[in-house]
C-alpha cells in the first residue's frame, strides 16, 4: 500500500497517509465484523448469479420501492439469485442515479437503509461505487463553487486553452463545462455532462475521502462493488485520459485496503472498451479487479443470434483466460445501459458492427454516438431491449422468446459469474415512449413495473413473461446442480459447426462435465459433435431425452442442449 501512495502521492505525502488509511481501518473494523456476522457471504460457486436492477425497477402502493423489490424477489427469485446489484439508489440529480449528490445516503424516494438491508437478508449485495464524478448539485461541488478549502481541490480545472485532442470520450458532448466561482471563470473537466464532474484523485484528501465510502458500503452489508467508469479517473493533459497507469495503481490501492479490511468482497470493474484494455483491469491476477465485466459478450451473442452463425463468438470464446483463480469474467447481456460497440471493435468487421447498428434502428432501437479524435463520430451504443434486438419484425412470436434463452443458455454456459438484467429475467420489452419523452435513449430498457400487474403476467402460462421467466428458471437452476459451471471449472469452446455453440464444461473432478450445444439457428440441425469420455449414454439435463454420442445431435430452432454422462448423479 505505501509503495502504491508513494508513486500516486511521492514520498512525504505516502508518509503522512499511510497511518491515516491505517486509521481508517481500525475505525471500520468492527462494523465490518458485524456486517460478516450478520450475514456470512457464501461461497462463489455454480449457484452465484446476480441480478441487476434499481432499486424502484417494482412499486405497489403501501411499501416503499427497495422493500417491494426485495418482497417481490423473495417470493419470485430467491431459490434460483445467489445476489442482487443494486443500481445507485443514493440521492442523485440526473442519469437515473450516476449522477451521485451524497454517497452515504438512500434516495428517500427509493427507502432507507434498513430496506436495503432487507435485501439483503436473502441476497448477496452489490452496491455501485460512482466514484469517478460526483452531481454538480451535490455538497462537494457546491462547496467548489464557493471556494470553500474542504474541496476546492477535488475537481479538475483546465487552464488557459491547452490541446485536449487526444483524450478519448464515451459522448458527444463538450468535455469542458465552465462556472463562475468567487476566485473567478473555472473550466472543470467533465466527462460524461454537465452535472456529473470528475473527481480529482491527485488529491490525496479526495482518494482518503473515497476509501472512506467504500469501507461504509462494506460496513452496509456490500459483498460487491462495482467500481464504475473506473477508466477515467486519472487525468494527464497531452494523453488520452484513459486507462493510465495512475488508474490501475488506484484500483491497486482500493484492492490493498479491501484485502485487509474485508477480504470477503468482491471488486468488480466497469470498463465499457475494446477487450484487450478491458481485461488489463485484471492486473497480475492478485491486485486489482477480482472480476471484470465481459463487455464483449452482448454484442456478440447479438451478432451470432441474429446472424445464425456461431464463428465470431466461438473464436472469440476459445480465448477468453483469466490470469488466476482469484479472478473471473462477470458475463452479462443485458443491462441499465445499452449494448456496448466498442468492445465488439477487432472482434467484429466494421461492416459487421453497422449491421448490427441497422438492425438496431430496424427493431426499434437507438443509437448513441460518441466524438474521435479527429473530430468524427462513430457508434458507440445501442439503446434497445435485449429482447427486441433478437426479434425479428413480423416473426412467430416463439421464435423470439427461443432466441432470447438461447442467449442466455450461451451466457450460463461460460465461464464466470451470470448477471442478469431485471428486465431480461422477467422477459419485458422496450420502452421506447418512456425514452423518446425523456430524450434519453437509455430509457429504452428503464421501465419501471407495478408489482401486481407484473406479478399477474407472470402467473398466466401463456404470456410472454412467464414463458421467458419460466425458461430462464429451467437455466438457472440446472446450472446451480452441476459443479461443471464452477466459475473456476475448465472451459473448452469447440470448432465443431458454425450454427451451433458449443461448450464443454469440466469441473476439477474429471468425471463431472457438461456439454453445452447451442443451435443459433431457427432451422433443424444435425450434427456430429465429439463426447469426451467414452460413455455411451449422455443425457439433456434440461430436457427428458437420452442422447447417444455414437449418433448426431439433433436440434430444433434455437434449441439447447446440456448433456451430462448418464450415469453422473447431479
Amino acid at each position: 500500500m505505501k509503495e502504491l501512495l508513494n508513486l500516486l502521492y511521492g514520498g512525504a505525502a505516502a508518509e503522512e497517509l499511510e497511518p491515516r488509511i491505517d486509521a481508517l481501518l481500525r475505525e471500520y473494523a468492527p462494523r465490518i465484523q458485524d456486517a460478516v456476522r450478520k450475514h456470512p457471504p457464501p461461497p462463489i460457486d455454480q449457484k452465484t448469479a446476480l441480478l441487476i436492477t434499481y432499486g424502484d425497477q417494482v412499486t405497489s402502493e403501501n411499501a416503499t420501492p427497495l422493500r417491494t423489490l426485495g418482497e417481490f424477489l423473495d417470493a419470485q427469485a430467491r431459490d434460483i439469485l445467489s445476489g442482487v446489484h443494486i443500481l445507485p439508489f443514493y440521492p442523485f440529480s440526473s442519469d437515473d442515479g450516476f449522477s451521485v449528490k451524497e454517497y452515504y445516503a438512500v434516495d428517500e424516494r427509493l427507502g432507507t437503509w434498513d430496506d436495503v438491508a432487507r435485501v439483503g437478508e436473502h441476497f448477496d449485495l452489490m452496491f455501485d461505487a460512482v466514484i469517478n464524478h460526483v452531481s454538480a448539485q451535490g455538497e462537494w461541488f457546491q462547496g467548489f463553487l464557493r471556494d470553500d478549502p474542504a474541496t476546492r481541490d477535488y475537481f479538475v480545472v483546465v487552464e488557459g486553452n491547452p490541446d485536449l485532442s487526444q483524450v478519448v470520450r464515451p459522448r458527444a458532448l463538450p468535455l469542458l463545462t465552465t462556472f463562475q466561482t468567487p476566485s473567478g471563470e473555472k473550466k472543470v473537466w467533465t466527462t460524461f455532462s454537465a452535472d456529473q464532474i470528475d473527481l480529482n484523485y491527485k488529491d490525496p484528501e479526495l482518494a482518503l475521502r473515497v476509501l472512506d465510502i467504500l469501507l461504509f458500503y462494506v460496513a452496509q452489508g456490500a459483498r460487491f462493488i462495482r467500481l464504475d467508469a473506473i477508466a477515467f479517473m486519472w487525468k494527464e493533459i497531452g494523453t488520452t485520459c484513459l486507462h493510465l497507469p495512475q488508474t490501475h495503481a488506484l484500483i491497486q490501492l482500493v484492492r490493498a485496503v479491501m484485502e485487509r479490511a474485508a477480504p470477503h468482497v468482491i471488486l468488480i470493474t466497469e470498463t465499457n472498451v475494446p477487450h484487450a484494455d478491458n481485461i488489463s483491469y485484471f492486473g497480475d491476477g492478485t491486485n486489482e479487479a477480482h472480476w471484470v465485466y465481459n463487455f464483449a459478450l452482448p454484442p456478440l451473442t447479438l451478432h451470432t443470434l441474429q446472424t445464425g452463425d456461431t464463428t465470431r463468438l466461438t473464436h472469440w470464446a476459445q480465448t477468453l483466460a483469466t490470469p488466476s483463480d482469484d479472478t473471473a469474467f462477470f458475463n452479462f447481456l443485458a443491462s441499465h445501459d445499452g449494448v456496448g460497440l466498442n468492445p465488439a471493435r477487432g472482434i467484429l468487421t466494421e461492416t459487421e458492427i453497422e449491421a448490427l447498428v441497422t438492425r438496431t434502428l430496424g427493431r426499434g432501437g437507438l443509437v448513441s454516438y460518441k466524438n474521435n479524435p479527429d473530430g468524427s463520430r462513430s457508434p458507440y451504443e445501442m439503446n434497445i431491449n435485449y429482447l427486441d434486438a433478437l426479434t425479428v419484425p413480423n416473426e412467430p412470436t416463439d421464435h423470439s422468446t427461443a432466441r432470447m434463452l438461447c442467449a442466455h443458455a450461451i451466457l450460463l454456459s461460460l465461464a464466470g459469474v451470470p448477471g442478469i438484467y431485471f428486465h431480461s429475467l422477467f422477459g419485458s420489452r422496450g420502452d421506447r415512449a418512456g425514452a423518446d419523452a425523456s430524450g434519453i435513449p437509455r430509457r429504452i430498457n428503464r421501465e419501471k413495473l407495478e408489482r401486481a400487474v407484473l406479478e399477474r403476467e407472470l402467473a398466466d402460462p401463456s404470456s410472454r413473461r412467464a414463458q421467458i421467466f419460466g425458461g430462464m428458471r429451467r437455466l438457472v437452476r440446472a446450472r446451480r446442480a452441476h459443479a461443471a459451471f464452477h466459475p473456476k471449472a475448465a472451459q473448452t469452446v469447440l470448432d465443431t459447426d458454425s450454427r451451433v455453440m458449443v461448450v464443454l464444461r469440466e469441473s476439477q473432478d474429471p468425471a463431472s462435465r457438461v456439454l453445452c450445444a447451442h443451435n443459433v439457428t431457427d432451422q433443424n440441425v444435425r450434427v456430429t459433435i465429439p463426447k469426451p469420455g467414452g460413455s455411451k449414454n449422455w443425457r439433456d439435463i434440461l430436457g427428458d431425452g437420452a442422447r447417444s454420442p455414437e449418433d448426431a445431435l439433433e436440434l430444433g430452432a434455437f434449441e439447447v442442449a446440456w448433456l451430462v454422462e448418464a450415469d453422473i448423479a447431479i
